[in-house]
């Protein structure tokens, strides 16, 4: 069957994203608050360390975890009390002492206890509803930037160092010399701890101590 002669209409609407790099915290900070105030909306911001100001930049409104967590609370209590008044007042009563069948302070520990358990979660829940978690995609996965563990300057410097010394000491020279007064410096990583990786952390933390 031919399909000469036919014209082929799709629905289909290509999605388009920009994506932009910036060297430093506050033209990260500057452009995307130009963005915003371009009229552009679903913005987002992507950084090794927290940068102050990042909720100013994108726009982004009073949290609503607090709401979320004193409604679920809100309901929790509601829900323990009226299901303890429930029960002893209309479906199983019991005359103890001649003693009236609802007493409010013993229902206080389930009542608080429910209060806090669906706070919690409505606190869990209610993150990952508005974090959008979990998400196995998201555009900037296809940017080939994104794979690099490192910015270019470290990458090179990583790179120059790694062609004559393959070691952890060598690696972490580089990431080193280019420290300046004031810079925050962090390691982490994840060794088998056998002899040389040992006696190679000792003579880091020699060199490093005043």
């Amino acid at each position: 069957m031919s399909d000469q002669g036919h014209e082929h209409h799709s629905d289909f609407v290509p999605r388009r994203f920009l994506l932009a790099e910036f060297s430093t915290p506050a033209g990260l900070l500057a452009g995307t608050t130009k963005m915003r105030e371009g009229g552009y909306k679903n913005l987002d911001m992507h950084s090794p360390f927290p940068i102050h100001g990042t909720e100013e930049a994108l726009g982004l409104k009073r949290p609503k975890i607090p709401l979320i967590v004193l409604c679920g609370a809100i309901a929790g209590a509601c829900i323990a009390y009226s299901l303890i008044y429930f029960c002893n007042v209309f479906d199983w009563p019991l005359n103890i002492g001649n003693r009236p069948p609802h007493g409010p302070p013993a229902n206080i520990p389930i009542t608080f206890e429910l209060a806090v358990l669906l706070g919690g979660g409505s606190a869990f829940m209610g993150f990952f509803a508005l974090a959008r978690l979990p998400q196995p995609y998201h555009p900037i996965f296809e940017s080939d930037g994104i794979m690099l563990f490192t910015d270019e300057k470290n990458a090179a410097a990583l790179n120059k160092v790694a062609a004559r010394e393959q070691s952890l000491t060598g690696y972490l020279k580089a990431h080193l010399c280019r420290l300046r007064a004031g810079d925050y410096f962090a390691v982490l990583g994840y060794l088998e701890m056998n002899e040389a990786h040992e006696a190679q952390l000792q003579m880091i933390k020699g060199a490093l101590a005043p």
